[in-house]
């Protein structure tokens, strides 16, 4: 066994299988509407590569569809799985010319739908074109540290390459589709292309010369008006009542044009009453005589005042203070007119 290459895959020729497949399989793929001018233009050369493998096929230009078949000639048994993966690509916008590659052994093919990993559409954009970079610089770097050929079109990424390359694809453009930049994993695969070069480092660990990236988790700004989310209820707002809504609710709207008018007046008066009992009030407040704690309070001040001058004690102060008063009251009761003799004695 010491020169046998076990990991080489032999070809499957004819004579391996001269009786064929006992049954027929077939598998059908649509494309969108917009592949099918370039599906008519190269389909003669598709039909021509599959016949030589013992494949037919089929273009259905009103359902929109291909469809490949195994025929009495098929000997390969493989290559019925082999023709479905390439009228996958053909739907996916490869073009025929690669596409027909994946009829080879050391060629698979990997779909991967990147469409369902994020919601919003935007951040969804922005990463497709990120996995894609620049001019496609990403997207050509990506292709030669794989070797794998990589198409993002739409929802989907069609890879072409050996096993281990598509598993390195799936991997980055996942990530990228979920916020991890692909520059991350080219660096890493450079310094791994680098490594596997250098003989001593051949069979080693080379988790001391690979990148650790650390995450950061930036803090977003708050907003300065939190607004507190109400209280989710099936059932819409209260309608808000009208002018007519409010006359039925209070029985104005089925008074006649008479009671209507007496209503008014009625209103009318109360307001007037309620405001000529305002303004009386209001001129009264004038006349409410003072406390006796207030005019003793303003008595001491005066007779403090004229204590310093020589002037009578302060008893005699108050009593004066609260003669005069009465006889202002008096007054302005008479209509200005003088007291008598006898309401002087009184207050004597």
């Amino acid at each position: 066994h010491d020169g046998i290459d076990h990991w080489n895959i032999p070809k499957f020729e004819k004579e391996e299988n001269p009786g064929g497949l006992v049954d027929e399989s077939s598998f059908a793929v649509l494309f969108p509407k917009y592949r099918e001018k370039y599906l008519r233009e190269s389909w003669p050369l598709v039909t021509k590569t599959l016949k030589e493998h013992g494949i037919r096929c089929e273009l259905n230009l009103v359902e929109g569809s291909m469809s490949v078949f195994t025929t009495r000639k098929t000997y390969d048994p493989y290559i019925i799985i082999k023709a479905r993966d390439l009228i996958k690509l053909l739907s996916r916008s490869v073009p025929a010319p690669q596409a027909l590659k994946v009829l080879q052994d050391d060629t698979n093919c990997d779909i991967i739908k990147i469409g369902g990993l994020i919601r919003n559409t935007d951040k969804f954009v922005k990463r497709r074109q990120r996995l894609i970079g620049p001019n496609g610089s990403t997207l050509k770097a990506l292709e030669l540290l794989t070797n794998c050929y990589v198409l993002v079109q739409g929802n989907t990424v069609s890879a072409m390459g050996n096993y281990k390359g598509l598993k390195i694809v799936r991997r980055i453009v996942e990530d990228c589709i979920k916020n991890i930049h692909p520059i991350f994993h080219i660096k890493e695969l450079m310094i791994k292309r680098e490594l596997a070069k250098d003989e001593t480092l051949k069979n080693e660990s080379w988790d001391r010369f690979l990148p650790k990236f650390k995450k950061k988790n930036v803090q977003r700004k708050k907003p300065k008006v939190i607004r507190q989310k109400k209280e989710y209820t099936p059932f819409p707002p209260a309608q808000t009542p009208s002018k007519v809504d409010l006359q039925i609710e209070s029985g104005e709207y089925f008074l006649n044009k008479r009671q209507q008018q007496a209503k008014q007046f009625e209103d009318k008066m109360e307001r007037q009453a309620r405001k000529t009992e305002e303004n009386k009030r209001r001129r009264e407040e004038a006349f409410v005589a003072p406390r006796e704690d207030d005019i003793s309070r303003r008595g001491k001040d005066i007779s403090g005042g004229q204590g310093q001058a020589g002037t009578p004690s302060g008893a005699d102060s108050v009593a004066s203070l609260v003669q005069s008063l009465k006889k202002k009251a008096k007054t302005q009761h008479h209509g200005g007119k003088q007291g008598s003799p006898a309401d002087d004695d009184d207050v004597g």
